[in-house]
């Protein structure tokens, strides 16, 4: 499908087109504390009003788009950063009166030429990092604005070859079988060094950060990650599509999973059950994948081991201040 004549972008100047676009009774999966909004209104006062009140000449820097079909549907793909004067609070995190960047994650579905459902997922840890106000640990990777794709091709005008597509979208679904083949001990079990690069990028949310190659994801993000979540069960895929040689996945949840193990993001094991709503954007390289784009609603996550962590943010500010 035609990505690039879709796209309307969430920005000071893009809004009404954005609006004019949705379905009357389209409905917004989004991250926590926003989580769902029923309708053209609910969505223009949920998130449109607080973005453009927030952000003073708000702009969409736009690093990858696509399209495609998955499961009899039309879907578009897109990830990137909003950027803007951060002049008010978003969401209860204080404002700065500097420049942001507010990264999303974003999957519409149409219909008859219009957004029927549009799953959103902002990384507002990072945000709160901007702001000096991130409540837990520091991360273990390092907490950078994660660039565009290195080959500044995500967004084009032609959506390439269907062979190309399909091509990059059996790497990852090859990659994905892999992960789900670990043996609980070794993670060469999973046998990543096939899929990826030798200096592969992975840029995670910022209360996890990003990493470049094998062994730097392990230490940092992949062997805290199997240890706390040793059941982890994936699935439950609203949309994965590929376009030329990128993929775009998400799932509403993604994941689900025991917290049975520590260390991860500082916490101790709760033995609760959670979901994730996750989102993954690829590029691949040849026959690897260099780059990950991921975002995993970390706020939500966090509220299911039960901490609130926009309630610790604020409680924590006055003792900052003082």
């Amino acid at each position: 499908m035609d990505a690039s004549s879709r796209h309307r972008p969430l920005s000071e100047d893009g809004a009404e087109a954005l609006l004019a676009v949705l379905a009357a009774d389209v409905t917004l999966h989004s991250c926590r504390p926003l989580d769902r909004a029923d309708g053209r209104d609910a969505v223009r006062s949920a998130l449109i009003a607080p973005l453009l009140d927030s952000f003073a000449g708000l702009e969409e820097r736009l690093d990858i788009l696509i399209g495609g079909s998955f499961s009899g549907s039309d879907w578009t793909a897109s990830t990137g950063h909003l950027a803007g004067i951060f002049a008010k609070p978003l969401f209860g995190i204080p404002a700065t009166g500097a420049p942001a960047f507010l990264r999303f994650g974003r999957f519409d579905r149409w219909e008859d030429g219009v957004v029927v459902e549009m799953i959103l997922l902002f990384d507002l840890p990072d945000l709160m990092m901007q702001a000096g106000v991130w409540p837990l640990a520091r991360p273990l990777g390092r907490s950078i604005l994660p660039p565009g794709p290195a080959t500044r091709d995500g967004v084009a005008a032609a959506p390439g070859t269907p062979s190309e597509a399909a091509y990059s979208l059996k790497l990852v679904e090859d990659m994905i079988a892999g992960l789900m083949r670990y043996d609980g001990q070794d993670l060469a079990s999973m046998a990543m060094v096939d899929f990826w690069t030798r200096d592969f990028w992975w840029f995670g949310p910022a209360p996890i950060g990003s990493f470049r190659g094998h062994a730097d994801y392990e230490r940092g993000h992949q062997r805290p990650f199997l240890t706390a979540f040793p059941d982890r069960i994936g699935g439950n895929h609203r949309c994965r599509i590929g376009e030329r040689s990128y993929v775009a996945s998400t799932g509403w949840p993604s994941i689900r999973a025991t917290h049975s193990g520590g260390g991860w993001l500082g916490l101790p094991p709760t033995d609760k059950p959670i979901t994730m709503r996750v989102m993954d954007f690829w590029r691949r390289d040849g026959d690897r994948l260099a780059e990950n784009w991921v975002f995993i609603d970390i706020p939500d996550l966090l509220a299911q081991l039960g901490l609130d962590v926009f309630a610790r943010m604020a409680a924590l500010q006055p003792v900052a201040r003082r």
